[in-house]
């Protein structure tokens, strides 16, 4: 398994990065990771540039325009080990799990509180939010310490 991009808010960009399976746990909609069926070859057309082969550099020579230059795509891409975002733990009382999101807290919050499958506590980096089931439905949702 590895850590993938998982987009929670399209208009808003907000997106949790974890293993699939333990985010689904959380989950009554399993969510699927955007490299899924996401990674494809493109290509695109370089024009006539002209280059400097340092700064001040009296002769700058011209690059002849480029065409069909081929390169792979992916939406979900990461770069090594490291996971862009702010730290989030996701805890139910029997499992404690740990992801990153980007986007704002609360985009991740309104996806949480209206998909959540059990009752739990979200610990953002600034407080920790009881999310229930129950109150999913329709009740506003307070934030305790």
């Amino acid at each position: 398994m590895a850590i993938e991009k998982h987009t929670v808010d399209e208009t808003n960009g907000a997106a949790i990065y974890g293993e699939t399976a333990n985010i689904n746990y959380f989950l009554k909609t399993q969510l699927t990771s955007d490299t899924a069926g996401g990674v494809e070859v493109r290509s695109k057309n370089l024009p006539q540039r002209s280059v400097r082969r340092y700064l001040g550099d009296p002769k700058p020579f011209t690059v002849p325009p480029v065409t069909g230059v081929r390169f792979l795509y992916d939406p979900g891409r990461k770069n090594g080990a490291a996971t862009p975002g702010k730290e989030m733990i996701l805890d139910d009382g029997a499992e404690k799990r740990s992801f990153t999101y980007t986007g704002a807290w609360v985009d991740v919050h309104a996806f949480l509180l209206g998909d959540a499958a059990m009752d739990l506590t979200a610990y953002s980096e600034g407080a920790a939010y009881v999310i229930t089931v129950a109150a999913a439905e329709g009740a506003v949702q307070t934030k305790t310490r």
